[in-house]
């Protein structure tokens, strides 16, 4: 990975919230790469509280937090299966870690991904290590005080080398890599609609690929499939002043609009139209 994404799938209503914050995303240093996407930064002075709503990856995330009038926290946030919302006021501050999915286990390799999917725990109950205990006390302030980005991105590094077991930073997994790579091929290639074809082609046995993505991603492929179509259609509901529906729907290989716009409504609460309105 060369550098951080430059779109927006996920953000719901991304100009907006770029009306609101400072949004951007920086590169790990080299070593982390494999197991990152990116780290992302939130800054924040408003006038009247704000609310961001973000349709999840299939990526685990370690997010150091900062609001006002709030004492500093970290979260571990397993893959959120439903429309995130938070709202933002006054003056704050996050400095998040995206993994690439399946990169997060390689850190915390004696639980599957999927044991943290759903929820947002404090990292002492994922880590399952004592020793890092003072690392994270060092990390949130050296994360979140600085204004500086490039002193926060170094803090970030420092932090995740000193997880994993023993604190000396991730064990290669070539399990991991190979999750990693199957989810880049679904995000990629619009083609891949079944996770029986999708098997058959990477020659793995359906079985074996749905027990490689609850260990590792977290979610099972018919979920990362859907995910992918839903980001793709609401980028495109975001982007396009009139978007073909029934046309979208047959490309991202729904059985019909009606499907489409089922999904679209339970993971972002309106419908494709409606939200293209608003």
């Amino acid at each position: 990975m060369s550098a951080p994404r430059r779109d927006t799938r996920g953000i719901v209503n991304a100009a907006d919230l770029l009306n609101h914050v400072r949004f951007r995303r920086h590169e790990p240093a080299a070593d982390l790469r494999p197991y990152l996407e990116h780290y992302w930064l939130i800054d924040w002075d408003l006038p009247r509280p704000y609310a961001t709503h973000v349709v999840p990856h299939p990526c685990v995330n370690i997010v150091f937090q900062h609001y006002a009038g709030q004492q500093p926290f970290c979260e571990v946030a397993g893959v959120g299966l439903d429309l995130f919302t938070q709202e933002l006021a006054a003056t704050g501050r996050v400095c998040g870690i995206q993994f690439r999915p399946g990169g997060f286990r390689p850190f915390a390799p004696h639980a599957p991904a999927a044991e943290w999917t759903g929820r947002r725990l404090a990292p002492p109950a994922v880590f399952d290590e004592p020793a890092h205990a003072p690392a994270l006390a060092t990390a949130l302030h050296a994360v979140l005080t600085p204004e500086d980005d490039r002193a926060r991105v170094a803090a970030l590094d420092a932090f995740l080398r000193g997880l994993g077991p023993h604190g000396r930073g991730p064990e290669a997994d070539p399990q991991a890599a190979l999750a990693t790579d199957l989810v880049d091929l679904i995000r990629r290639d619009r083609s891949i609609r079944r996770v029986g074809d999708f098997a058959r082609d990477q020659d793995m046995p359906v079985r074996t690929m749905q027990r490689l993505f609850a260990a590792y991603v977290g979610v099972g492929p018919k979920w990362v499939i859907l995910r992918y179509r839903i980001h793709e259609a609401l980028e495109r509901a975001e982007d396009e002043r009139a978007v073909d529906w029934a046309g979208l729907a047959a490309d991202l290989g729904y059985a019909d609009q009606a499907h489409l716009v089922r999904d679209f409504t339970a993971t972002v609460g309106v419908p494709p139209t409606a939200h293209a309105a608003r």
